[in-house]
């Protein structure tokens, strides 16, 4: 079967009842996060997003409570979410930031008035969908960018939403899919602003590719299996296990990683153990020892040893370890240190090495080992296999109310997403 229909299955014969409470009590948890990564974002995002809204006039409610078209509400919401790159995390063959898709359900929501179960639902099926995809191939290694994936797990939760059949919904995922291949220059090297507007961009196209599917456009029919479909062209044929879409269930949300520092996530368990050393004497060599995947990421180039960006910085090992291991915090106000002379010197001094056998733990577990070796011969390590925010180490509601209060989320916005469930029209307002 076509890989789209094979999807599209899964989407309509799955429903809020499939849901169990620890998933839903997780996919609030999610709502939260992200709400709260908006609210923070918004100030620096507003005076490129906020103009072009007089332009793109529509009924959608924006978290900001203004309105635009669904498209457009769909991606500003979505680039406040991933801006900061402080959402949730997913890790498997392919990474991926399955609450990037939030901002769109949110905003398709408050179109159709859809109720808080609703929005779950929606929610519950893009995670699954989405995250199922990252476990099929890996598109970073062939130069292609993970907001494919999550395009078409954005296009399944608005037909969801939409409550479209599954020929329409197999039609969104391949108007979705086809059109919007999107390359990893995005996060290669030097990075800037599209490192968040990349994902705004595949969410506000699997929105209209719903909306178009809706009023009956149809999509190329093999968008995954076709000569020239995904995986074909993108896989060579081979290198995409469709088994793994076999046992989609709505769980997947219990797998993915919420983060505790503002920065991505294979950093921070680096960022755990480097604030468990205590600096005693001068440094001769900083070294980090990981799995290829943070390496590959967070140190590919000459560029993450002196970061020019944030976005750059928070995609360097050096840079996070050096602020980390001299601050002893980690905060947004320590990318405010990318030019300062100390933590440059101190990541002048990383080597950061790939571990086979680190690697070979990946992704269940996310192993790091610091050691720092002074000049006098003396050394002192810290090793984490995961950190907090990690499935297996998850914070729970209170912790994640704690970060959304410091990233501005008053309790007025926390107790409505807390309640989400009994809303009969969700419209959440920051």
């Amino acid at each position: 079967m076509e890989t789209a229909k094979k999807i599209a299955k899964f989407v309509t014969d799955f429903s809020y009842k499939d849901i169990d409470e620890k998933a839903k009590y997780e996919i609030i948890n999610r709502i939260i996060d992200a709400v709260a990564n908006a609210k923070y974002s918004y100030k620096d995002l507003k005076i490129f997003l906020d103009p072009l809204l007089k332009n793109l006039k529509g009924n959608a409610i924006t978290l900001t409570g203004k309105k635009a078209s669904v498209d457009y509400a769909s991606f500003y919401n979505s680039f406040l979410i991933r801006y900061l790159d402080f959402n949730d995390t997913y890790l498997s063959k392919e990474p991926l930031h399955p609450s990037d898709m939030i901002g769109g359900i949110l905003a398709l929501a408050s179109e159709l008035k859809s109720s808080g179960k609703d929005v779950i639902e929606a929610i519950a099926t893009g995670y699954e969908v989405g995250i199922t995809l990252c476990d099929a191939g890996s598109l970073r290694k062939r130069g292609i960018d993970h907001v494919v994936f999550l395009g078409v797990g954005a296009a399944a939760a608005a037909s969801k939403l939409l409550k479209l059949d599954e020929e329409k919904t197999a039609n969104a995922i391949s108007l979705a899919l086809v059109p919007h291949i999107a390359l990893r220059e995005t996060r290669s090297g030097s990075l800037s602003m599209w490192k968040g507007g990349a994902a705004a961009e595949a969410v506000r196209n699997a929105v209209f590719a719903a909306l178009l599917a809706k009023s009956g456009v149809t999509g190329p029919e093999l968008a995954f299996t076709g000569k020239m479909g995904l995986i074909n062209v993108i896989f060579g044929g081979k290198d995409f296990d469709e088994t793994v879409l076999d046992r989609m269930n709505g769980k997947g949300v219990l797998r993915t990683l919420i983060k505790e520092f503002p920065a991505e996530y294979h950093a921070q368990a680096a960022i755990e153990a480097a604030l468990e050393i205590k600096l005693k004497k001068e440094v001769r060599k900083v070294t980090i020892d990981t799995y290829e995947a943070a390496k590959t990421i967070l140190a590919d180039d000459a560029s993450k040893w002196k970061p020019q960006t944030r976005e750059t910085a928070d995609h360097s090992l050096p840079f996070l370890v050096a602020v980390a291991l001299l601050t002893q915090n980690f905060w947004f106000d320590s990318y405010n240190l990318i030019h300062d002379k100390k933590i440059l010197e101190l990541a002048s001094k990383v080597e950061v090495n790939e571990v086979e056998e680190y690697t070979k733990m990946y992704p269940s577990s996310l192993p790091v080992k610091i050691t720092i070796k002074y000049f006098d011969n003396t050394q002192e390590s810290a090793y984490r296999e995961v950190p907090k925010g990690h499935y297996k180490k998850p914070m729970n509601r209170e912790e994640i109310i704690t970060k959304a209060k410091r990233l501005g989320l008053d309790d007025r916005v926390i107790n409505y997403i807390s309640n989400i469930e009994n809303k009969e029209a969700v419209t959440v307002v920051f």
